[in-house]
């Protein structure tokens, strides 16, 4: 697995060295806003199509979504009593508790999981984010957001954004077909095959597009330790213990877990800017995660496998 991570790795030091370069005077917002808008409204829904078309839907969902909700549970719950034991402000404890609950399972998660147990492992990030992350980000994370911030948005208007994931279509189109045993035609498959091919080199270039840690960032160190240790510890502990109970083993128990041990989502971001959370100090939580998610999941694969 550590193969697999240095090669992720490479591609997330492109998207750092766009960061310095500038090559064509493109910005990195500018280049990561056409990237990431390719993958999330074209790449990303032609792979959830076709791998949730042809995967075991009899009784994994349930259990992958089960799983997820108690880590974001989990995530939630210690990231309130460390916030309150380090006595952050609303806006850092938002931005901070946000890190720790949800985390970049389809950016990171999938090509991670892809590329160490292989093609079937994507249904497993898939499912994993689109059951459980992306429904409660867009409504418990958002209603937490607007509670812990001070913005005066709607919050019934981003809620509702949940009905316009294109993923999420292609999501509940892939479960119709595939319940009703409609066959894969060749030609579909070979396209929406070829089209899922760039979801993970883009997402992981779009991923060091959003990596930053300046100077001044050293001093939120202290308030990023516990972020560190439930998101990349804690959380995935408690996962294996829900999904063991609930009777995984294997490849797919590790593959779950491996999912939760990821670093924080960068999608957060988004809400931080939007709710008046502490967006810099959020964005230092998710390059610092990343880095040492280098090290803290090769240590979960080997324990778990």
């Amino acid at each position: 697995m550590i193969e697999v991570l240095y090669q992720m790795a490479g591609l997330v030091l492109c998207g750092i060295g766009w960061q310095l370069f500038k090559p064509a005077g493109l910005s990195p917002a500018e280049t990561r806003k056409v990237l990431t808008s390719v993958v999330y409204y074209v790449l990303l829904p032609a792979l959830v199509l076709i791998v949730l078309w042809k995967a075991d839907l009899s009784t994994r969902p349930v259990l992958i979504a089960v799983s997820a909700v108690s880590g974001i549970v989990a995530g939630f719950l210690l990231g309130l009593l460390s916030c309150r034991v380090c006595r952050n402000s609303r806006a850092e404890a938002g931005a901070l508790i946000l890190a720790m609950a949800f985390p970049n399972a389809t950016y990171l998660g999938l090509p991670v999981l892809e590329a160490t147990f292989g093609s079937w492992a994507r249904g497993i990030a898939i499912q994993y984010d689109l059951f459980a992350c992306t429904p409660l980000l867009f409504t418990v994370g958002v209603l937490f957001a607007a509670r812990m911030g001070n913005s005066h948005e709607s919050r019934a208007s981003l809620v509702s954004s949940l009905l316009r994931i294109p993923p999420m279509w292609a999501a509940i189109i892939a479960i119709g077909l595939n319940l009703a045993k409609v066959p894969v035609p060749a030609v579909l498959e070979g396209l929406l095959d070829l089209l899922g091919r760039g979801v993970v080199p883009l997402m992981l270039f779009s991923l060091g597009l959003s990596l930053e840690w300046s100077s001044s960032r050293w001093r939120m160190l202290p308030s990023l330790v516990p972020v560190s240790i439930i998101s990349l510890f804690l959380v995935p502990l408690v996962v294996w213990a829900v999904a063991s109970m609930l009777g995984m083993q294997g490849e797919v128990l590790a593959a779950v877990v491996l999912e939760a041990a990821m670093p924080s989502m960068v999608l957060g971001i988004v809400l931080c800017d939007r709710f008046n959370l502490d967006a810099g100090l959020y964005a230092a939580a998710v390059t610092l995660t990343t880095a040492m998610s280098l090290v803290t999941l090769p240590l979960w694969y080997g324990w778990l496998t």
